[in-house]
């Protein structure tokens, strides 16, 4: 099945907004954990086309179509999981990654936190969800 380049670049658009809205909720909760009624939540230009990257699931959403949300969930958070150490191993190694996860004890190479498991596993259905919406396109 055809993915043309102006549906790509739309849905690559939305996936990036929509990841760097939910970094933003996300680390705005840490805030409140902490106390800090500010609520103020961060991000980085680098998760943009990190996020964005969610675009290429649209093809694969399209082949798990009718299969349990267990088992799509599971395939997208596998694969945020890969191209989260990917992206990141890429940018620490030119000093340039966000994020590091040291101090969490499920983290592998600083770069993933296993422990975030459900928030992918979550995020990879959003993701399809917000990419079904272009699906006639």
């Amino acid at each position: 099945m055809k993915y043309p380049l102006r549906t790509f670049s739309k849905n690559f658009l939305k996936c990036g907004l929509a990841g760097w809205c939910m970094e933003i909720l996300f680390t705005s909760m840490d805030s409140l954990r902490r106390r800090d009624m500010t609520l103020r939540g961060n991000t980085s230009l680098w998760m943009f086309p990190i996020y964005g990257s969610a675009a290429v699931l649209a093809p694969l959403s399209r082949l798990l179509a009718g299969k349990s949300p267990w088992r799509r969930g599971l395939t997208y958070m596998g694969l945020i999981f890969s191209a989260e150490y990917l992206s990141g191993t890429f940018l620490a190694k030119h000093r340039f990654c966000p994020w590091d996860y040291r101090r969490s004890r499920w983290n592998i190479s600083r770069i993933v936190r296993l422990d975030y498991a459900p928030c992918w596993f979550f995020a990879g259905l959003l993701f399809e969800h917000l990419l079904s919406t272009d699906a006639g396109s």
